[in-house]
């Protein structure tokens, strides 16, 4: 039985299915807080109502028997086990049933509820053994010991009965960061739809029931391999690379390198990969790892080097500076996930970090990386800073570095350890916030005696400055004018002189594809009499054969300058666009033969 009465609230609530916390302490308090009689109240028991099942059996299909475990988490409509008691003689209290929609399908659920299929299939299993009322109460209101074993770790968990096999693998993820569909588990009883079955019923060994759960290295690498690509292209923007280079050195991608080997034996995956060589690209693989790890309620890490970190926050204008904060991370600290999830993730700590701090993260689980933040902040504040991180032991850690500009230098201000509570943590937050905050401001003070006194100076050279840069600037726009002009004319010259080339070459070629003209004696002679538009005002003529084509005639009229695309060659009756015509129609299907006179139009 449950100790208080939250635990008792908790395991009514996921026996019964109720999420309504008011509707469940209604009945517990009706039940005198009898979590046995709370139950019996909300789901009555099955025999009472036998008299009252119909015997008709048109909707009850009867398939072959099949073990299926049903969970007091997804019981079915009582009805239903009603009517099956009835067509298959299986008691009530024995029906193991499977294929009714998971924790919906409660005794008191209507089955149009359940969102089932017309044809829908259930199976039905007599159990072995009758277990009682009494009997699944107090299997459910059991607290199970899991011992998991994950490489050379072992967690020991407590649940309530009620708790369901997903919801352990999914635990399990939280704690080893290996996806549940990588997981490969040792130890569980051999039980059909095991993830969706509740502790209680799995069969479960008592007062401790031992696992052992290991990683699918294969499907492993493959997503690590993805990801790692994923964030070089991510990256590839600042390097002036493109995509397409990177897709195409993927022939040469090592595919067993230590890259994209995981922790040794498959241990979860570091926030940070082993053998970083770009401290941007590392920070980028840190905020996503963090966020993905312990949620988006996270801080929003800084993106980029030390050095950048240290310019954004603390080398700007007093008015305009941060605290900046270094949050040191180390997988083998057994402080890191309470420290990430309950302190880093509290609201307060939150909205202190984003209002006061640029936050920078780093993962110190492996020495390569770890020496390469040392070298950084060595290089940035100095040996005393370097040698202050090497100092911190890791059962120390994680470790929040809280770092400000004072007095024209950028040090190291405190410590914040990770073995400390969220009120405690807030509180080293808020005294190096005031601590700055003082210090910010004397520093805008004589800032802002600096730059009167650089305005006073600049003021007198600029005045001078100015009637320079007029007669300058007078001189310079004078000659960019002409500049222009000459350009612009040359570029017109240049234009026309293609554009009259384009024209020459075209009317010559139309040129050599007119033919000859025939005698006026010829037989089957046409003369075709073309009048110009204006403002011209004479006639060209010219003899063609009979045979020949519209296109003849065009490019006669082209080598004349005359081209189709800027006129329209009319006939005079009846009036049409021989333009539009086929041009390997001859003389005589237009009807130009033996003589007609066409008119030029400009298109």
């Amino acid at each position: 039985m449950a100790e208080n009465r939250e635990e008792i609230l908790a395991n009514f609530q996921g026996i019964t299915n109720i999420e309504d916390v008011a509707e469940a302490i209604l009945h517990l308090d009706e039940s005198n807080w009898d979590l046995l009689t709370a139950i019996n109240r909300v789901m009555p028991q099955d025999g009472n109502s036998q008299n009252s099942v119909s015997h008709n059996t048109d909707d009850v299909e009867m398939i072959d028997e099949d073990i299926s475990v049903i969970t007091p988490k997804t019981h079915p409509p009582g009805d239903l086990k009603r009517r099956l008691e009835a067509v298959c003689g299986v008691p009530v209290c024995r029906q193991q049933i499977s294929g009714l929609g998971g924790s919906q399908a409660t005794s008191s659920t209507a089955l149009a509820a359940l969102g089932l299929q017309r044809n829908a299939v259930i199976r039905l299993k007599s159990a072995n053994q009758q277990m009682a009322d009494d009997e699944v109460a107090e299997r459910l209101t059991t607290t199970y010991v899991l011992r998991v074993k994950h490489d050379e770790k072992e967690y020991t968990l407590k649940y309530p009965g009620t708790k369901t096999v997903q919801e352990v693998k999914n635990d399990i993820y939280s704690l080893t960061d290996v996806p549940v569909r990588h997981q490969v588990w040792t130890g569980w009883p051999p039980v059909m739809g095991l993830d969706d079955t509740v502790l209680a019923m799995v069969g479960l060994d008592l007062p401790q029931h031992d696992l052992t759960v290991r990683q699918d290295l294969a499907n492993a690498n493959t997503n690590l391999k993805k990801e790692y690509k994923r964030i070089i292209v991510d990256s590839s923007d600042s390097d002036n690379s493109s995509v397409e280079e990177i897709e195409d050195s993927g022939d040469n991608f090592p595919a067993e390198d230590d890259m994209f080997d995981l922790m040794h034996s498959g241990r979860i995956v570091p926030l940070m990969s082993d053998h970083m060589e770009d401290e941007a690209l590392a920070c980028i693989q840190f905020a996503n790892r963090f966020r993905a790890r312990y949620g988006p309620n996270t801080p929003n890490f800084f993106e980029g080097t030390l050095q950048d970190a240290i310019k954004e926050s603390c080398l700007k204008p007093a008015k305009e500076r941060k605290l900046l904060g270094v949050y040191l991370h180390h997988e083998q600290s057994v402080l890191s996930n309470v420290f990430c999830a309950q302190l880093l993730g509290c609201d307060t700590v939150l909205q202190t970090l984003a209002a006061n701090f640029l936050l920078y993260g780093w993962d110190l689980s492996y020495p390569d990386n770890t020496n390469m933040l040392v070298n950084s902040i060595a290089n940035a504040l100095g040996p005393v800073a370097s040698m202050t991180v090497r100092s911190i032991p890791v059962d120390r850690l994680p470790a929040l570095l809280i770092i400000m500009r004072m007095r024209s230098n950028t040090e190291i201000y405190s410590v914040i350890n990770g073995n400390v509570g969220v009120s405690e943590l807030v509180g080293g937050l808020v005294e190096a916030i005031e601590r700055f905050a003082a210090q910010r401001e004397e520093d805008a003070r004589l800032e802002r005696e600096r730059d009167a006194r650089q305005r006073v100076k600049l003021e007198q050279d600029e005045a001078y400055q100015r009637s320079l840069e007029a007669d300058r600037a007078k001189e310079e726009i004078k000659k960019q004018q002409e500049l222009e002009i000459k350009q612009e004319l040359e570029r017109a010259e240049s234009e026309r002189l293609i554009e009259e080339a384009r024209k020459e070459e075209q009317r010559l070629q139309a040129a050599g594809r007119v033919p000859c003209e025939p005698a006026a004696d010829s037989a089957e002679v046409c003369r075709v009499r073309v009048r110009l538009p204006p403002p011209h005002h004479h006639c060209l003529e010219r003899r063609f054969y009979a045979t020949d084509t519209l296109a003849a005639l065009l490019d006669y009229l082209a080598s004349k300058g005359y081209p189709q695309e800027n006129y329209k060659v009319i006939s005079s009756w009846p009036r049409r666009d021989l333009t539009l015509e086929s041009h390997s129609s001859t003389m005589k299907a237009l009807k130009l033969y033996p003589q007609e006179t066409i008119m030029l139009e400009e298109r």
